[in-house]
């Protein structure tokens, strides 16, 4: 952008009025004004150096000094002959800090007066002669001066030397040389070409020091020896014939030096018509190289993800709206946000970034142009249509495969737990946008056991619109209060009594009627309500649990929490304000939490199930047999009971497998000297083989099914008559 601005300047100062009539007063003030005005400088001064005297005169000082406060002039060239060699060889003096600087020494009574820290002095030139100097001035250390402050300078210095050239020239030929002179001196390319013979009559030596290419080369040879005719020969040819017409061009282009780099050039072409009649072009040439880095720059900060490397979610949407046929595969990261609440965003960036890596690496391999990270832990990968079914469906099974081996985080070991989704996206065009389908998709694929991998399909569709309907019922059911906590028996095989209730959780749907969790809770989990629900659950069943308490029905009371609610965040304090409010007994309360969800952050859990453990709270692992927790794991947990599933449970009686499971399970939960729930007990023969093996406790249909409140107090009279 500065780069801009410093060309709008330039604009100004060449297009001027008194440039153009030579007034060297007038072009110095306006100079002044525009350079104190871009740059961040304390003075501009300009001093022109008198024909007659060879004094250096200040013409114009900005800001302006007040008339009641003396201007130190500075020292002329016969008391400055360092100062004045330094600016015939070097054109410029660039000083940071100009006290100290050597060459600058003849002027220091001058800094020093005025307060100068820093200094750029450039040379107003012609011919070589010093004509004056043109310098700018900072009082305080601000930073060094900048390439792109220097060329301001050096071409505003240009313009006034080619202002004094106007002033000075008399006759036309004169002018012409003084043109010349200056325009070598320009940062600007400029050329002459016949328009009559096509050929090259003049070209500056900013040419060289932008193309590498000599003069020698160039004049007095046809325009199609230009790297611009070579590259783009239409184009060139275009140009020229609209300058034959007399139209004004101006053009940008990339063209590429023999070397093989590369650079912009902005042409400006304009035909003028000599004293004699001959027409000729004048080609001005800007290096914009700067301009068009800065913005591939910007283009590259738009489109990609800063962190990974990746195409962001804007690009990707932009090229999967044209693409009417191929697979699109999302990839989602389960547990990522646990994981980074756990191990900081630092290693979660760590893992993302490996992830990107690994999806880049299979795409180079398979020669997949189009991947992106469309969300926090999303990537998007878009497989070509000339992809054969089967290929596909391998490389999406390969890229599982790579994305879920384990990430080292420091001296861990860590395995991603990724899901995929797959659209076949010709075949769902008239149906939903394919992002919408692969996320519809990916639901499912996170509730997959083993490889997560789910292709959409319009049961998967039909599925989401009766679940989409789910969702919006749920959301009344909330605020309508349509829930039901039912209250299934636990029953103590030793003592035969029974001894504890597990809350469950019943919705008195308006048009279904009574819904059983299977039907609901899934989708909560997924939407995110079963926060609101899990709450509800959990003061309702404290709430039972008082009442029973104070009847002094000695009874525990399970509830179930799902793992949205156990790591949310919130759960320590609910408790802690729940078992305040009921004024519950220790031990009375058990939460349980499957097996499979407590060992997805085993960090937070334990510390969760430690701080729960101080409040009095027990902690159950329900459906255990079906996870992969470990002896360790088990020890390192404060754990109240295991509850072995049900799965185990219907099989005692033909199952030789299960037999031996479950009593492995036994005499594991025994050496523990952990509490042991046997669910699903529906048949006296396991019942039997449970107590036999020393089982503590067993639930199920054999007993009662989950009951409403008035009749579990019903059947709690019942079973304490019976025994």
């Amino acid at each position: 952008m500065k780069k801009h601005r410093y060309q709008k300047l330039l604009e100004q100062i060449v297009n001027s009025a008194v440039k153009q009539e030579g007034d060297f007063h007038a072009t110095a003030k306006m100079s002044a004004e525009l350079l104190f005005e871009q740059l961040d400088v304390s003075r501009v001064v300009i001093s022109g150096l008198s024909e007659e005297s060879n004094i250096l005169e200040l013409v114009c000082n900005e800001p302006v000094i007040a008339l009641n406060i003396e201007h130190k002039s500075r020292p002329q060239p016969s008391a400055s002959p360092i100062f004045v060699e330094e600016l015939r060889v070097n054109r410029h003096v660039v000083s940071d800090d100009c006290i100290k600087d050597s060459r600058l020494i003849e002027l220091i009574e001058y800094y020093q007066q005025h307060g100068v820290k820093a200094a750029l002095e450039v040379a107003i030139r012609i011919n070589g002669h010093l004509e004056g100097v043109l310098s700018l001035e900072r009082n305080a250390e601000i930073s060094a001066w900048q390439d792109s402050e220097i060329q301001l300078a050096s071409q505003v210095a240009d313009q006034l030397a080619l202002t004094l050239a106007t002033k000075y020239s008399y006759d036309k030929d004169e002018r012409l040389k003084l043109f010349l002179s200056a325009t070598e001196q320009s940062d600007q390319i400029m050329m002459v070409v016949n328009l009559a013979s096509a050929n090259i009559e003049y070209v500056n030596q900013a040419h060289f020091e932008l193309t590498n290419i000599s003069k020698d080369q160039v004049v007095g040879r046809p325009v199609q020896t230009l790297e611009f005719f070579k590259q783009f020969p239409e184009k060139a040819e275009s140009l020229l014939v609209k300058a034959r017409a007399g139209d004004s061009i101006e053009e940008e282009i990339k063209l590429v030096r023999r070397d093989g780099s590369d650079y912009w050039v902005r042409l400006s072409v304009k035909r003028f018509i000599s004293e004699r009649g001959n027409h000729f072009a004048l080609i001005n040439a800007d290096n914009c190289t700067e301009q068009h880095l800065h913005q591939r720059e910007l283009e590259r900060l738009a489109w990609r993800c800063s962190l990974t490397g990746l195409y962001n979610r804007i690009h990707f949407g932009k090229v999967l709206d044209k693409t009417k046929e191929g697979h699109l595969v999302l990839i989602d990261l389960r547990g990522f946000k646990r994981f980074n609440d756990t191990y900081g965003h630092a290693n979660g960036d760590l893992m993302l970034v490996e992830v990107a890596r690994r999806i880049r690496h299979f795409a180079e391999i398979n020669q997949i142009a189009e991947i992106a990270r469309i969300g926090s832990d999303e990537f998007a990968v878009l497989i070509s249509a000339s992809q054969d079914a089967n290929v596909t469906n391998g490389l999406i099974e390969r890229l599982y495969s790579q994305v879920e081996l384990p990430v080292s985080i420091g001296i861990e070991q860590i395995e991603p737990k990724p899901a995929l989704a797959c659209v076949d996206i010709a075949s769902i065009e008239q149906l939903f946008p394919a992002l919408t389908c692969a996320d519809i998709a990916l639901q499912y694929a996170k509730n997959k056991q083993g490889n997560a991998i789910q292709v959409f399909n319009s049961a998967l569709l039909n599925a989401f619109k009766d679940d989409a309907q789910i969702e919006r019922d749920l959301a009344v059911a909330i605020k309508g209060r349509q829930f039901e906590l039912y209250y299934q028996p636990l029953k103590d095989l030793k003592k035969q009594a029974y001894i504890g209730a597990e809350a469950l959780i019943r919705w008195h749907h308006p048009k279904k009627g009574v819904l059983y969790p299977g039907a609901f809770i899934d989708i909560a989990e997924q939407t995110g309500l079963i926060t609101d629900i899990g709450s509800w659950v959990l003061e309702a069943a404290c709430k039972q649990l008082n009442l029973w308490q104070h009847r002094q029905i000695d009874i525990s009371m399970h509830v179930n929490v799902s793992a949205r609610q156990f790591f949310g965040g919130t759960l320590f304090e609910q408790v802690w304000e729940l078992i305040g409010r009921y004024r519950l007994k220790p031990h009375s309360l058990i939460l349980e939490i499957t097996e499979t969800e407590l060992m997805e952050d085993i960090r937070s859990a334990t510390n969760l199930c430690n701080e729960l453990a101080e409040l009095g709270v027990g902690l159950a692992i329900d459906d255990f047999g079906t996870g992969y927790s470990s002896m360790r794991y088990l020890k390192q947990f404060p754990i109240t009971k295991l509850k072995i599933d049900r799965s185990f449970i219907s099989d005692l009686s033909i199952s030789h497998e299960s037999r031996e499971i479950v009593s492995a399970i036994i005499a594991m939960a025994s050496a523990l000297n952990i509490s042991l729930t046997a669910e699903g007990v529906e048949t006296k023969e396991q019942e039997l083989f449970l107590a036999d093996h020393l089982c503590h406790q067993a639930q199920g249909f054999l007993y009662s099914p989950a009951l409403r409140v008035s009749e579990f107090g019903e059947f709690l009279e019942k079973s304490v008559l019976v025994h």
